[in-house]
Order: C-alpha cells, then structure tokens, then sequence
C-alpha cells in the first residue's frame, strides 16, 4: 500500500512533516487512486520513500495537490500542468489559452442549444433536427456561401433592379463572435427560410411580377420609389395612429393621395385601371416572408427591427377596399 507512514532516515523533513498518500487523501479530499496517478505522471512527486518504499510528500504537496485540482476542473491537461508547476510557462499564459478554448466551446454550445430549443418548439423529426444542427455549426464563410447562394437561385436570369440586388447582399446576416441566444436562433430560423423553396419561389414570383411591370412602363426612378416608400411608411402611419381602418371612408383621401404618387413613380395614370394593377402588384409582392427575412437578419446583426411591414399591410387592405369597394 502507498498510505505507509513510516519515516525514512535518510529524509531532511521531519517525521511530521511527511504525508502518506492516504494522509493526503484525507487531507484534500482526493481519492488516493487520483493522488497515485498525479504522483505517476509527476505532477505532484514524492519527496521521499520509507524503507519499504512508500511514498512520503513534504509540506508543498498539500499546495501543488490544490493547484493541479484546480487547472484539472478548468479543464487543463496534465502535461501542461507540469509546465506550470516547474515554471515553463505562467499560469497566466495558460489561462489566456484556456480561456480562449472556453470561448469557443461555450459558443458551441450556445448554438447546440439554439437547435435544441428549436427542435423542442417545433416537434422537428429526426431529419429536420440534423439539418437545423448543420445550419447552426456553419462558418462565417460558410453562412455567406448559403445565403449568396439563396439570392443567386432566387433572382437568377431575372432583369432585377441592380440596387435591390445590392441591398441584398448588403444585409448579409453576419453572427458576432459572442452573439446572443435570441440572434442564435435567428440565425436557424433564417438559415431554415433561405432552404424553403417555397419561400424562394415565392420571393421570385414577385420580382418577376416587378421585372414584367418595368418592361410596361419602364424601370422607375430609384430615388424617386425610395421617397415614394417613404411617403407610404409615413402617410399610414399617421392613419394607422389616427386609429382609421384601412377599409373606411376615412381612409380613402390617403389611398388618393399615395396612388397618384406610385402611378406618376410607375410612369402610368392614376384612375381604376391603375388602381387595379396596383393592388395586383401589391398582393403578389406581399409576401410576410420577406419581412420576416429582413426581421431575423436585422436581430442577427444588431440592427433596428423594420417597421416597413405595418404600411404595406395597411396601404394594400386600404387599395383592396377602394377598387373592391
């Protein structure tokens, strides 16, 4: 047995200044098993033998033995440890390192959970729940790969306003190096929207409907549909605020005011034909997808919530009750 207290005559310490392993058991908390393979390996080594040759340690055991507990639970391998304890490198140096290995694990684990918690609240098979965990574990390079990927199908072959196309790949989602829960799970609930074809179908059924319009009337002024847009953003809102239904009375002097401001940014005439035409345009672009796209890629990068959704959807019910009336 190694827990022999015996004292060896040839040792500079006091008989009570020596421990057994069994001692240091005690002592620390240790399993003597754990000590033995410590003392083995030679972080902690004995700092003598009795005649029968058990292992004996001197004061400085007592604190090794704590340090090495310590680097052990941070996660810390032994032969590193032996360089800490014969002053190879500092602990600092080593904390710096392991810290920086925690970043990446806790990261790793943030977005396993960020699956989990998706898989959970969406009763997912085992199927989705595989897919949702690749999505989740890409690389920035990776991330971008998937989302230019998703624009490019999407709009390919199609004469597409060049400055949308560049507000698209301008808004690419980019994930912080520390990012929160809620912008981890925007990011597998982007990456799931981009993969739907569905939805990609969708998005190009409207820029077709948008390419065919342009080659009616012609492509419209880009500065002048970016102020059309904001007029819209806060014309309605003041109605929205006003608390006047889309379908009211009320609300028809803004459905004049905002028709005749696309019909002349549309190159055509306002009346009921155009009326017509406009909420056709409206209705097909109008899918909540997209908004829902822009939503998760503005939570991933920081940026302010768009609040684009609210006017479209009053201004399309508004256009609706007036040519439908």
């Amino acid at each position: 047995m190694d827990d022999d207290t015996s004292y060896s005559p040839h040792s500079p310490y006091s008989l009570h200044s020596l421990h057994s392993i069994g001692e240091l058991a005690r002592l620390t908390g240790l399993t003597v098993r754990t000590i033995r393979f410590w003392s083995d390996t030679g972080v902690v080594p004995p700092t003598d033998r009795t005649p029968a040759g058990y292992r004996l340690y001197g004061p400085d055991a007592l604190a090794r033995l704590g340090l090495v507990r310590t680097l052990r639970d941070l996660g810390v391998g032994l032969p590193v440890i032996r360089q800490v304890l014969e002053r190879e490198i500092t602990v600092s140096e080593v904390a710096a390192v392991h810290a920086e290995a925690l970043d990446v694990q806790i990261r790793t684990l943030r977005l396993r959970q960020a699956v989990l918690r998706a898989v959970a609240g969406r009763g997912s098979t085992p199927e989705e729940m595989e897919l949702m965990h690749k999505l989740a574990t890409l690389s920035e390079q990776e991330r971008r790969r998937l989302i230019d990927a998703f624009i490019d199908s999407t709009f390919e072959g199609l004469d597409v306003d060049p400055d949308f196309l560049a507000s698209m790949r301008d808004g690419m989602p980019r994930l912080p190096e520390d990012p929160s829960q809620e912008q981890l799970d925007a990011w597998v609930e982007l990456a799931e929207l981009v993969q739907d074809e569905d939805f990609r179908a969708g998005i190009r059924r409207a820029a077709e409907d948008q390419t065919r319009a342009w080659q009616e009337s012609g492509r419209p002024d880009g500065e002048r549909t970016k102020h059309a847009a904001q007029v819209i953003k806060e014309r309605t809102a003041e109605a929205r605020k006003a608390g006047i239904a889309p379908d009211s009375p009320a609300a028809r002097p803004y459905v004049d005011e905002l028709a005749a401001a696309l019909a002349e940014v549309s190159r055509r005439e306002d009346g009921p034909e155009f009326r017509a035409w406009l909420l056709e345009r409206l209705e097909t672009g109008n899918d909540p997808r997209y908004g829902t796209y822009w939503r998760l890629v503005a939570v991933i990068n920081g940026w302010a919530l768009p609040d684009m959704d609210p006017a479209t959807e009053w201004f399309t019910a508004a256009v609706r009750a007036a040519v439908r009336g």
